[in-house]
C-alpha cells in the first residue's frame, strides 16, 4: 500500500512539473515571438514609411507570416530537443545545433521566398543572389540557435531537478531505513529487561504484579508497532509510548518511582526519532531507581527555545561515571545515531553529572513541526 502510495506520489510529481514546463513554454513561445515580430517591425519596416514605393500590407502581412513559420519550426526544435534531452550531453548539443542549423535554413528560404512573392508580387525564388541569401541566412540561423539555447537551458535544468528530486529521495528512504534500523536495535533490549523484570517478580511469587507487568508489555508492543511504526514520530505520540512503558515499571517500583513531567505544548508536535525517550529514561530507572530503596525520582521536560527543542531526561542516581561503567554508553550510542542520521548532525547531546543529584542528559535538536 505504501509503495503504491509513493508512486502516486511520484506521478503527481511529475505531471506537476510537466505542467510548469509546459506554460513556461507557451508563455515563453508566443512572448518571444511577439517581441520578434516588433523588432523586425520597428527595425526592418518602420523606416521604410517615407518610400513611395512603400508596400505597407504586404510587408505587415510578410512579417505576420515570418512570424508564424518561425513560431512553427522553433516549436518543431522544442519537441525534438524533448525527446533527445535525455541522451548524454555531448549527443544532445550536437543533435540539437544541427536541427537548428537545418531549421535556420529551412526559415530563411521561408522568408525570403515570401518576401519576393508578397512584397515584390515575383516568383518565390527570382534572382537570388549569394549575397542575398548569404546576408538573410545569418540572421535566420541566429534566430533558431538562441530558441534552441533557451529551450536546451530551459529542459536541461528541469532533467537536472528531476534527478535532483530523485537523490533527494533516496536519501530519505535511506535515512529512514537507517532510523528503522537503529529503532530496531532498541527492541530485543528494552524486551530482555523487562522480561527479566517480570521473571524476577515471578520468582518472588509476585504474580499478580507479573501478570499486570505482562498486560502492560503487550500494551506498549501493540502501540509501538501499531501507531508508531514509522522511525519517526511526533514529541506527543513519543510522551504517549513513553507513558505506557512508565506504568509498566511503576509496577515493579510502586512509589520508588516518581516522574516528573513538564512539557511546552508549543512543541509537542515537534518530530524526532521514535522511540527517543524510552532507552534514556529506561537507563535512569535502571541505575538511578532500581539501587536506592526509596525517593527515586525522573524529570522530564520539553522547552522550546531560539526554534529549537529543547529535551532533559534528569535523576537523582548516583552520576555519570557509575552509569558508563555499568552501560549507559550503549543507549546513548543508539540515540547519537539515530539524531545524526534524522538531523545530519544539527543537534547536541550533553549528559552532566552531579554525585548530589544525579545525571542529566540535555538534547538540543532543530523543532521541525509535524
Amino acid at each position: 500500500m505504501s509503495d503504491q502510495i509513493h508512486e502516486q506520489n511520484i506521478l503527481q510529481l511529475e505531471s506537476q512539473a510537466f505542467e510548469r514546463q509546459r506554460k513556461q513554454f507557451w508563455t515563453l513561445q508566443i512572448t518571444g515571438w511577439l517581441a520578434y515580430s516588433l523588432i523586425v517591425f520597428f527595425a526592418i519596416v518602420h523606416p521604410q514609411f517615407g518610400d513611395p514605393a512603400f508596400n505597407l500590407t504586404g510587408q505587415l502581412f510578410n512579417l505576420a507570416v515570418e512570424t508564424l513559420s518561425g513560431f512553427t519550426l522553433s516549436y518543431l526544435q522544442w519537441i525534438l530537443i524533448r525527446k533527445i534531452v535525455h541522451l548524454p550531453l555531448r549527443q544532445t548539443l550536437s543533435l540539437s545545433f544541427l536541427s537548428a542549423a537545418a531549421l535556420g535554413l529551412i526559415y530563411n528560404v521561408i522568408k525570403l521566398g515570401s518576401y519576393k512573392v508578397i512584397v515584390y508580387q515575383q516568383q518565390w525564388n527570382h534572382e537570388w543572389s549569394m549575397l542575398e541569401f548569404g546576408g538573410w541566412l545569418m540572421f535566420s540561423l541566429t534566430t533558431m540557435f538562441v530558441w534552441t539555447a533557451i529551450f536546451f537551458i530551459m529542459l536541461y535544468n528541469t532533467k537536472l531537478q528531476k534527478e535532483h528530486e530523485m537523490l533527494l529521495r533516496a536519501q530519505t528512504s535511506a535515512k529512514d531505513a537507517q532510523l528503522q534500523m537503529l529503532r530496531y536495535q532498541l527492541n530485543p533490549h528494552f524486551m530482555f529487561n523487562t522480561m527479566n523484570a517480570i521473571s524476577t517478580l515471578i520468582y518472588k511469587a509476585e504474580n499478580d504484579k507479573a501478570n499486570d507487568m505482562l498486560d502492560k508489555l503487550c500494551e506498549f508492543l501493540r502501540y509501538s508497532l501499531d501507531k508508531n511504526a514509522k522511525p519517526q514520530t511526533t514529541l506527543s505520540k513519543e510522551l504517549e509510548l513513553l507513558n505506557i512503558y512508565l506504568a509498566c515499571e511503576k509496577i515493579r517500583f510502586g512509589e520508588r518511582l516518581q516522574v516528573d513531567t513538564n512539557v511546552e505544548p508549543s512543541v509537542l508536535s515537534c518530530r524526532l526519532p521514535s522511540m527517543l525517550l524510552q532507552p534514556l529514561v529506561e537507563n535512569s530507572i535502571k541505575y538511578a531507581i532500581e539501587p536506592r530503596k526509596a525517593d527515586g525520582k525522573i524529570k522530564i521536560s520539553a522547552q522550546p527555545e531560539n526554534k529549537q527543542l529543547v529535551i532533559q531526561v534528569e535523576d537523582n542516581g548516583y552520576g555519570q561515571t557509575h552509569k558508563v561503567n555499568k552501560g549507559f554508553g550503549i543507549g546513548m550510542s543508539n540515540t547519537k545515531a539515530r539524531l545524526d542520521a534524522m538531523f545530519n548532525g544539527q543537534y547536541t547531546i550533553e549528559m552532566l553529572e552531579n554525585k548530589q543529584k544525579g545525571t542529566s542528559v540535555i538534547i538540543k535538536m532543530p523543532c521541525e513541526k509535524d
